[in-house]
């Protein structure tokens, strides 16, 4: 839909769409029982701030003194910062289709960005799971699940699950506008500054600066659809290559030093986050003069780790496209004025699945019948509970990832082979299951395991295949103790594999390859 009809159209209805109107006497769903944080019977608007690419460590509340994060940082004040939050893939693609409907990657089938054979085939032990690189339209969005309840939806920015030309854009999963977004994963051709070459975003004035004009378009949103419940999925392109920032605030990171933390120092990328920032600053300003903030969840997260060759997680090991906490770990807030705890922080493990569950609660809106959820809803931890009810949450990555080129080294020279340090693997990530379970972290490499172990538990050579680590004292992942605490690689290696078993992934899921060629001695 053009967004003028839909803002035009939105507007004429605004009157008709709050709770207990006759328009949505038909086909909602509503729980029989009252919300526990809903204030009588209106039910919270959800603002969802995605941001692309942005690391752990790349805002002020999370200890970066270069990145500038003012209004982020405010953000953080007035809501609950959770330390323990992950994106379900180390990449963008997946994490998104997680996102939207609430299940695991190998549920939905989008494993990676692009194809599963990342690198070349001879440095490849075994043969990829096929990748599904848009989002199968059978899937029941978060979108299509809020507007049972009456909701109104935007995706706005980045969408990289499908192309809108062939019926698979956010249009066609339950949002009632797109601005912005197609199947590409980075801005159009024209970049960060208009014209932007983008078939869904109408070009403004010559430089315009995409982040300053998506912000621009949320507001927009907001105001004409104050009147009624609504659902703001604004996920941004930025940090996302190419690194393109505005001049002025360029050169004002130019100028500054001081900096603690390794590879914080990139003024172009800094200047990227500084417009997220701002951006984030002036919609949550326009929500209060609205009187909406109280009324509003509102979300702060990003789709995987830093770019490596131009930030750093540091403690955490790894960057985007690895399963070490760099790639995964996200920085996350939860704002909600009167109802969340300003303030407070949740050590909780939680992942990117939970939000579907935890919006459908807090709206009041049913699952529809046979909808599968892997994640968990958050509202106990947002009530201030210390706890969820589940043991584990899981990642499982059938693919393999090439790494970043020689001349941005830095990302990889973190990333050994199992149980060989100073070896180099060719890939950022090769196939791998991993399970956390409290404080312990245990990754399955399955070149090691289908191939080496023969998937048997009892193998000798078992920890070849297996990494193992407590992140409560080594959250920098440099201590393997699968061989010194073989009872608790036990008991996380047969979680993982009943877990796999539980969600179909078996044996003979992945073969070996004909063509494997060792690239490095001591790494097969």
């Amino acid at each position: 839909m053009n967004r003028r009809v839909f803002l035009k159209q939105s507007a004429l209805a605004a009157g008709l769409s709050t709770l207990g109107s006759s328009v949505f006497a038909t086909g909602v769903s509503l729980t029989s029982d009252a919300v526990r944080f809903r204030v009588g019977k209106k039910r919270p608007n959800f603002l969802f701030f995605m941001i692309d690419d942005l690391g752990w460590k790349d805002v002020g509340f999370m200890g970066s003194q270069y990145y500038e994060t003012p209004n982020i940082d405010k953000l953080a004040a007035e809501g609950m910062v959770f330390t323990n939050a992950y994106a379900n893939a180390a990449n963008c693609a997946p994490t998104r289709a997680s996102f939207l409907t609430g299940q695991y990657t190998c549920r939905h089938g989008v494993i990676t960005v692009g194809s599963s054979k990342r690198g070349a085939s001879a440095n490849r032990r075994l043969i990829p799971v096929s990748n599904d690189e848009t989002l199968n339209s059978s899937h029941v969005t978060i979108a299509e699940a809020l507007k049972t309840g009456g909701y109104v939806s935007a995706s706005m920015g980045k969408w990289h699950m499908g192309n809108p030309a062939n019926n698979l854009g956010p249009e066609d999963q339950g949002f009632d506008l797109n601005v912005g977004g197609g199947a590409t994963g980075s801005p159009y051709s024209g970049g960060y500054f208009s014209p932007y070459n983008n078939p869904y975003l109408t070009n403004g004035p010559a430089g315009e600066y995409l982040t300053d004009r998506l912000s621009d378009e949320a507001i927009d949103f907001i105001e004409t659809n104050q009147d009624k419940p609504f659902f703001l999925y604004l996920t941004h392109y930025a940090v996302h290559t190419p690194i393109q920032a505005k001049s002025d605030l360029t050169a004002y990171y130019n100028t500054k030093t001081g900096t603690t933390l390794p590879r914080h120092n990139d003024p172009e990328y800094a200047a990227m986050v500084h417009s997220v920032d701002e951006g984030i600053g002036r919609i949550m300003k326009r929500l209060k003069e609205l009187q909406l903030d109280e009324n509003t969840v509102v979300v702060f997260f990003s789709d995987n780790g830093g770019y490596g060759p131009r930030t750093d997680m540091w403690p955490l090991r790894g960057s985007k496209g690895m399963f070490y906490e760099g790639g995964i770990r996200e920085p996350m807030v939860v704002r909600w004025s009167g109802k969340v705890k300003p303030g407070t922080t949740c050590d909780v493990p939680v992942i990117g699945t939970d939000f579907f569950p935890t919006f459908l609660e807090l709206g009041g809106v049913k699952k529809s019948a046979g909808k599968i959820l892997d994640g968990e809803s958050l509202v106990p931890l947002l009530e201030g509970n210390s706890s969820l009810n589940r043991e584990a949450i899981f990642w499982h990555f059938p693919a393999y990832l090439d790494r970043y080129g020689d001349n941005q080294a830095m990302s990889e020279a973190r990333l050994d082979c199992p149980g060989q340090p100073g070896s180099k693997v060719p890939f950022r990530s090769r196939p791998v299951s991993v399970i956390r379970k409290g404080d312990w972290k245990l990754m399955l490499f399955l070149e090691e395991w289908i191939l080496d172990c023969n998937e048997d538990v009892n193998a000798s050579n078992l920890n070849t295949a297996i990494e193992l680590y407590n992140l409560a004292n080594d959250i920098g992942e440099q201590n393997n103790l699968t061989a010194t605490n073989t009872a608790k690689r036990d008991e996380l290696l047969l979680d993982l594999l009943t877990w796999r078993g539980s969600i179909g992934i078996g044996t003979g899921e992945m073969s070996a390859n004909s063509g494997f060629n060792p690239p490095l001695p001591g790494c097969s």
